[in-house]
C-alpha cells in the first residue's frame, strides 16, 4: 500500500463512522505524523529527541542503536494473525 492508497482507504474508513475526511484532510495528517520527503513528521520528531512514541494497540516506534524500529502491539498483532476481526 502507497501513501495514496493508505489515505483513500483512510478516507473510506473515516466514512463507515460517519465523519469522512477528505482527502486532503487525511493527506495532512498522514504528512504530520509521517512527513515528508522535505519535512519530517511528529513520530520522526520524537525519536530523534529520544522519545518512544507509542500508538496504544498498534506499537510503538522507537530506535534500537541508529535504527528506527516499530515494535507491534497486542491489538496489532492479533488482528494480522486473523484472532480478531
Amino acid at each position: 500500500m502507497d501513501k495514496n492508497a493508505l489515505i483513500e482507504a483512510t478516507v473510506r474508513k473515516t466514512a463507515e463512522t460517519g465523519e469522512e475526511l477528505s482527502p486532503a484532510e487525511v493527506e495532512r495528517v498522514v504528512d504530520a505524523l509521517f512527513g515528508t520527503v522535505t519535512v519530517p513528521g511528529a513520530i520522526a520528531d520524537g525519536l530523534r529527541r529520544g522519545e518512544i512514541v507509542t500508538v496504544l494497540g498498534f506499537g510503538d516506534f522507537h530506535v534500537e542503536g541508529a535504527q528506527p524500529r516499530l515494535r507491534p502491539g497486542q491489538a496489532l498483532n492479533e488482528y494480522v494473525k486473523g484472532e480478531v476481526r
